[in-house]
């Protein structure tokens, strides 16, 4: 079939619109009609072929839409299924066995190479072959193949526009607040970066109820943000020594940082930021592939702290996506307070405002009936 999807014939290039052509799913498959799609920080990173994908390229990982077709193998979803999109996983492996999918044996083969475990691709344009399982959808597209795991069946009134951004940014940053490093009530909590994903996790330690939550923040208007989510304090890190200013808060030092933000320089203060036994999660990717965080191993022995990467807020999509599905219906996860509604036509756009910090998140509407109440 003929769809019509964002193309990136090279790297570091705007996208383009144009035709492609869909395979019939195979047995495992499902083709879903997409009618919205979030931007997240990874697509950008890809979008420079740092990562070194092969080209043209269709990205997007936080698709939402409605299965038109599925394989001969697929129980999971039907054919008029409202379905949210998600990260990839084997379903096989140690860790998808423990019901943690973020670190699937082949996270990296299943979302990162966009193509099939085979090399092919369903998607071809201009008798070329198109990299389009990006996280096992690349839902830059009126039309995506993804599979069952990668898929969370939603409720037939489901709002797709709204709901999109939950596949992978807001999961990461609440999930990450909630799962990865299990804020209890009480805790303290300092967030390092107001993006999405940042101010997610913000959303987090609401629902965590902790009793302190810092954001550390450059921009004035996310800072505003933050504080007008549940932030207790916000800190500029540009007119202040952030982990004194942090102590100047909590003087015994706070039990969890989440960084957003992969400055290494932001990493080690976050270090003098925390308390005995405390810990700090990172989310943010450097600007360096091979960046290297440095740690005082005495301070870390003496104060017992743990250092640990963080991928997808270690959710397992079958089981957490649906409670933010339900705490969003709810009005408890107001995330669409810093969402911003782009037609797909102006993707161009809507990444070059991602980048400069207009928008905090992007979502496209590929679907004219998409709602964005």
């Amino acid at each position: 079939m003929q769809a019509r999807a964002a193309l990136l014939n090279e790297p570091d290039q705007p996208f383009t619109i144009a035709p492609v052509e869909i395979d019939t799913p195979e047995p495992d498959e499902i083709l879903v009609r997409i009618a919205a799609v979030g931007i997240c920080h990874t697509d950008m990173i890809f979008a420079t072929g740092a990562m070194g994908n092969a080209f043209p390229l269709i990205l997007g990982h936080e698709g939402a839409g409605t299965v038109e077709a599925i394989g001969s193998e697929v129980t999971k979803a039907a054919p008029g299924d409202k379905v949210l999109l998600t990260f990839a996983s084997c379903g096989h492996c140690r860790q998808c066995a423990s019901h943690n999918p973020a670190y699937c044996d082949e996270f990296t083969a299943l979302n990162f190479a966009a193509v099939r475990a085979d090399g092919t691709s369903p998607v071809h344009a201009g008798g070329r072959q198109v990299s389009a399982r990006f996280f096992g959808q690349s839902s830059f597209s009126s039309h995506a193949i993804a599979n069952e795991r990668n898929i969370v069946v939603l409720p037939g009134d489901a709002d797709l526009a709204a709901l999109a951004p939950l596949g992978c940014g807001i999961q990461t940053g609440v999930g990450g607040v909630l799962r990865s490093l299990g804020a209890e009530p009480g805790s303290t909590l300092v967030v390092m970066g107001g993006g999405a994903v940042g101010l997610s996790a913000v959303l987090g330690g609401v629902l965590a109820d902790c009793a302190t939550i810092i954001l550390i923040e450059p921009r004035a208007g996310r800072r505003e943000l933050g504080l007008a989510l549940g932030a207790h304090h916000v800190i500029d890190p540009g007119v202040a020594d952030t982990a004194a200013a942090v102590r100047a808060l909590v003087p015994s030092g706070v039990n969890y940082v989440f960084d957003t933000s992969g400055s290494t320089a932001a990493l080690a203060a976050a270090i003098g930021m925390l308390a005995p036994r405390g810990t700090l999660g990172m989310v943010g990717i450097p600007g360096a592939l091979d960046a290297v965080l440095p740690l005082p191993i005495v301070a870390a022995i003496t104060y017992g702290f743990t250092v640990r990467g963080i991928i997808e807020g270690d959710s397992d999509p079958g089981v957490f996506l649906p409670e933010l599905v339900a705490l969003f219906r709810k009005g408890r996860l107001p995330y669409d307070r810093f969402v911003r509604y782009y037609p797909f036509e102006q993707i161009n756009r809507a990444f070059q405002d991602s980048r400069s910090g207009a928008c905090v998140k992007a979502v496209l509407l590929l679907d004219a009936a998409a709602s964005t109440s």
